[in-house]
């Protein structure tokens, strides 16, 4: 089973990446989307670090309902989807994050673009470049059900006998 490590800002665009990785990867996965926070210099947000549930609150509902969708549509090739933050800036920080989470590779879509969710936000790639972990860029798949597909070709042979 592998880990993928998946860095977002919560729009339901990067959800696309979803399809993508079930597509490309044999094995099940489990899926964690990640957005990172610089630590304030306050001394009071170091003493609440632990009561950030209100971090969760950056997540709408749609996301949450659209990660459910997807995990109930590929029951066999997802085996759960997480939401975590990483609050930190150094390589080292994030490198200990994903070795708790076992993470055997990063995923981004080929057009992502960072777009911070509130003042501590920190572009990701800054760490996950640095960070020796596999890092991929994919591209969006365009997903075709198996109609199309099957009247695209019976084209191609109408045209072919014709053109015969």
């Amino acid at each position: 089973m592998k880990t993928v490590l998946i860095p977002t800002d919560f729009n339901l665009e990067s959800l696309n990446i979803l399809e993508t990785l079930v597509q490309q990867k044999t094995e099940k996965l489990n899926i964690i989307f990640v957005h990172a926070f610089k630590l304030s210099d306050s001394i009071t947000d170091m003493l609440m670090l632990s009561r950030r549930s209100r971090d969760y609150e950056n997540v709408s509902d749609e996301f949450y309902q659209l990660i459910n969708q997807f995990k109930n549509k590929y029951p066999n090739r997802i085996n759960c989807i997480g939401i975590e933050y990483f609050y930190g800036s150094t390589v080292a920080a994030f490198k200990n994050f994903i070795e708790a989470f076992d993470v055997d590779c990063i995923a981004y879509l080929k057009n992502y673009a960072f777009k911070p969710i509130n003042k501590y936000s920190i572009d990701p790639k800054f760490l996950t470049e640095r960070s020796g972990c596999e890092v991929l860029y994919l591209n969006t798949l365009t997903v075709h059900n198996s109609e199309n597909l099957i009247e695209t070709k019976m084209q191609d042979v109408q045209l072919l006998e014709v053109n015969a």
